[in-house]
């Protein structure tokens, strides 16, 4: 889609008008729209082809309502012929021209690659502001950027596993860095050997698909901060020798959305240009059976040193992340933030649902700025606090921790206490988990997310970093 920014004064042909409403009275239209039982509430929308008016409705001046609306017309629009539309943005939606530009570019998506037949038809959006000024068009290139990393995401998460294996995650790594001028490494099972990395090595080793270290960085001039990103890359989980139910096994494509999220954020990192020193680092991997396969029972012992008794295979995204946070922290210096994204845990979709991330650690202001940033971006948080209860249920008689926890309850922030033993000391109060088992894929349509990959992480991340600009 082609957004533009057109003032008032300057001439316009659009096919059709978009138009907004939180109530009927002073419409043009509203003796129909009341006959139709149209009402200004959010996702209703209505098109009066004749006049060539879509309406929307939208219930409250906030980034998601106005989001929603957006996408809602959209998708209207895209069961016409219309090729062009315009919406004359009023102050509340100028005051809101993020919400407009990213509702209108991820309502837009659709993930067609597996269709026999597929719709090129593009869209053209202009929106009719009093005066174009310098502030408008920043926020609209940011969206595009933040709304084209999240798109990025959706279709990797999207694409199926015999089309996606840690290979080419790697080589989509290395097509990011080099369109966003950064660095990128990719490390094979060899590294993991050499360097210990035995958790995540493990994990991998019943595939034919070779498991792939990925280490992105963006280091621009004067950085006044450095920020570590780690993602796990599950690019497809069959539970292991512990096998997932047939039914579980659907939508396992998902469990790479945590690194997927990781690789766009460092390409719309850089696009933005932010003033930080940012890595981004992937395990990618690969987790089937085979006579190979690690196996429940197993003593597996990670990078810094910290030996695991394997009693579930399916636990296998925390061995990963473990490993990688390990590496992270062993590679890089004098890091100021270090967040971890993971469709880690069923636990925490069943906790707070499809849609709200889980955000854990240790530092209680941290994990609230973390959740405000998310709130503010559109995307949905809430904290689970650690307690030291739980931190008894991931004991090990025979090792230093177990991969899973002797209860059934509480196991989001079980995981999130098994990663914590991987955090160095210095690193503690700097570490936050976000666990985004429910949002990163759903299958239904919700508010401008479509079915499947919703991007979970991008849009939180980059407000965060823009935050500490502020």
């Amino acid at each position: 889609m082609k957004i533009n920014l057109i003032e008032k004064s300057s001439k316009n042909s659009s096919d059709i008008e978009i138009i907004l409403l939180n109530t009927l009275n002073g419409i043009e239209d509203s003796e129909i729209l009341e006959i139709l039982d149209f009402k200004a509430k959010d996702e209703a929308c209505i098109l009066l082809a004749e006049s060539k008016k879509i309406y929307v409705g939208f219930e409250e001046n906030d980034y998601d309502s106005i989001a929603i609306a957006i996408a809602t017309a959209i998708k209207k629009l895209q069961t016409t012929k219309f090729k062009s539309a315009k919406i004359k943005l009023c102050e509340i939606l100028e005051n809101n021209l993020k919400a407009v530009v990213e509702g209108a570019l991820l309502g837009e998506y659709k993930f067609t690659q597996y269709k026999s037949e597929k719709e090129n038809r593009k869209i053209e959006l202009n929106l009719i502001v009093k005066e174009k000024t310098s502030k408008l068009e920043k926020i609209l290139k940011e969206s595009k950027i933040i709304s084209k990393a999240v798109n990025k995401t959706r279709t990797m998460v999207n694409t199926a596993p015999a089309d996606f294996y840690p290979s080419v995650m790697a080589e989509i790594a290395q097509e990011l860095a080099k369109d966003a001028a950064i660095s990128c490494e990719v490390h094979g099972e060899k590294y993991l050997e050499k360097n210990k990395m035995m958790a995540m090595h493990s994990v991998g080793r019943a595939s034919i698909h070779e498991s792939k270290l990925i280490h992105l960085s963006y280091k621009p001039k004067d950085a006044t901060k450095k920020i570590v990103l780690v993602g796990k890359g599950l690019t497809y989980d069959s539970g292991g020798l512990s096998l997932k139910p047939a039914d579980f096994m659907v939508t396992m494509k998902a469990d790479k959305s945590g690194g997927c999220a990781v690789l766009s954020t460092m390409w719309a990192i850089a696009k933005l240009g932010l003033p930080f020193e940012v890595h981004g680092i992937v395990g990618a991997v690969e987790n089937m059976i085979g006579g190979n396969a690690y196996k429940p029972d197993d003593i597996l012992k990670a990078k810094n040193g910290k030996t695991i008794e394997v009693r579930n295979t399916d636990a296998e995204g925390r061995l990963v992340l473990a490993d990688c946070l390990c590496y992270a922290q062993d590679e890089i210096k004098d890091i100021d933030y270090i967040f971890d994204y993971a469709t880690l845990t069923g636990a925490c979709v069943v906790g707070v649902g499809q849609y709200t991330t889980g955000i854990m650690g240790n530092n209680e202001i941290l994990k609230r700025n973390a959740v405000l940033s998310a709130l503010k971006s559109g995307e949905y948080a809430t904290t689970l606090d650690f307690n030291r209860y739980l931190k008894k249920a991931i004991k090990s008689e025979i090792a230093d921790v177990c991969n899973i926890a002797n209860t059934r309850y509480g196991g989001a922030i079980t995981a999130g206490m098994f990663l914590d033993n991987f955090i160095y000391d210095e690193n503690k109060e700097k570490w936050i988990h976000f666990d985004i088992a429910g949002p990163a894929f759903v299958e239904s349509v919700w508010g401008y997310n479509p079915h499947g990959a919703s991007g979970a992480g991008v849009r939180m991340t980059i407000k965060f970093l823009q935050n500490l600009i502020d």
